[in-house]
């Protein structure tokens, strides 16, 4: 069925996202915890799991707002309750699998159920039968999550915390199949963007504090500048693919690609934000940091190439080759000598180059 094209951000969808704020500031702290020079596989795992349910609950709580959101007191009241619970589980979570993660699941289960609750009242409000299928789909998806955690918080041993792992990757991953009910439904594709590229942009927020240490009076120097500049050749990219060559009014969208895909820039640009501060940092294994860097760049190009299935200039072949061909020298490059001055030089002008091919690119198709 064909939908409406467009839909206001209200102020209180920007106001929860400020919550998310200082959820991203605790969530990457977790990367800054080093054994012998790196991060070890449990930390990371701890700060994936961390990360997924708070931005898994993100992305709920906004594809509930694009479809059924109203400035009604009971969704303001749920939005005002889970900044609350989001605020608290930001300050539960450790970077050990032991018992303090149970606070941890006990609020995120809490989370779960009160956007569970949300689809509920929906699905008992409403008389649209494809309505009430996606609110039935989606209310079960998160009972199920809710109900996996409290299990891991109220038996914080081994089995509590695999059943909440269980949890969270099983519901994680079941909204991907929900598009036999939603795309009778179609998200409002335009709110969507705006929404994910406003949590984006939270994200470069705090690569800029994480960077921020280089601009001191004793620390700043040309590589200062240099990673400064990293970082807005990144932002830019994003910029050029979705507030340009992204077809914003698009009906008929589930959404789901879009959704999951932003997952591989997240996940990308947090690596390249504790990254740029390991590269300067002795006790910093140097082929840790390099790798960290390159897989955090990899990832955000990757999450960009998906999202050319949403263009309305489809990105050549030899523009994605060239992406890869840049970002492999740089890697091979920073692997052989990885001092601080040769590493940001390089990626600098791996990022640098990246954009400018993909503005040209831009402009070409724009001038066609």
């Amino acid at each position: 069925m064909a939908k409406e094209v467009t839909k206001r951000v209200s102020l209180v969808e920007l106001f929860y996202d400020l919550v998310f704020v200082y959820m991203v500031s605790r969530a990457t702290e977790i990367l800054h915890h080093v054994q012998n020079g790196i991060v070890n596989l449990p930390t990371l795992a701890i700060f994936a799991l961390v990360m997924i349910i708070f931005i898994n609950s993100w992305m709920v709580q906004m594809v509930f707002t694009n479809r059924y959101g109203k400035s009604s007191i009971t969704n303001i009241i749920f939005s005002f309750v889970d900044m609350a619970i989001i605020l608290y589980m930001s300050n539960t979570f450790t970077v050990t699998f032991d018992q303090h993660l149970s606070t941890f699941f006990t609020a995120a289960g809490l989370l779960s159920l009160t956007l569970c609750l949300q689809y509920l009242i929906v699905y008992w409000k409403t008389e649209r039968q494809v309505d009430r299928q996606i609110t039935r789909a989606f209310s079960s998806i998160l009972a199920f999550r809710a109900l996996t955690l409290f299990v891991g918080g109220f038996f914080p041993n081994h089995v509590g915390i695999a059943i909440a792992l269980g949890g969270v990757i099983i519901s994680w991953i079941a909204p991907a199949f929900t598009g036999k009910y939603t795309r009778h439904n179609p998200i409002i594709f335009s709110h969507l963007v705006e929404r994910l590229t406003a949590l984006i942009i939270v994200m470069f927020g705090e690569t800029i504090i994480n960077i921020a240490g280089y601009f001191t009076r004793s620390s700043f120097s040309p590589q200062s500048i240099m990673i400064f500049v990293t970082v807005a050749a990144l932002f830019f990219t994003y910029i050029v693919e979705f507030d340009h060559l992204i077809e914003e009014r698009q009906t008929n969208q589930t959404g789901n690609l879009m959704i999951y895909l932003h997952y591989f820039v997240l996940f990308g640009l947090s690596l390249i934000t504790v990254a740029l501060k390991f590269i300067d940092e002795p006790e910093i294994h140097p082929t840790f940091s390099v790798t960290c860097l390159y897989l955090g760049l990899t990832l955000f190009y990757v999450g960009l190439a998906i999202s050319n299935y949403y263009n309305k200039f489809k990105v050549t072949k030899p523009i994605v080759a060239c992406f890869v061909i840049i970002t492999a020298i740089g890697f091979g490059i920073s692997l052989c000598n990885p001092t601080f001055t040769l590493i940001v030089e390089t990626v600098v002008a791996v990022t640098l180059i990246n954009a400018i091919v993909l503005t040209g690119f831009n402009i070409r198709r724009v001038r066609d």
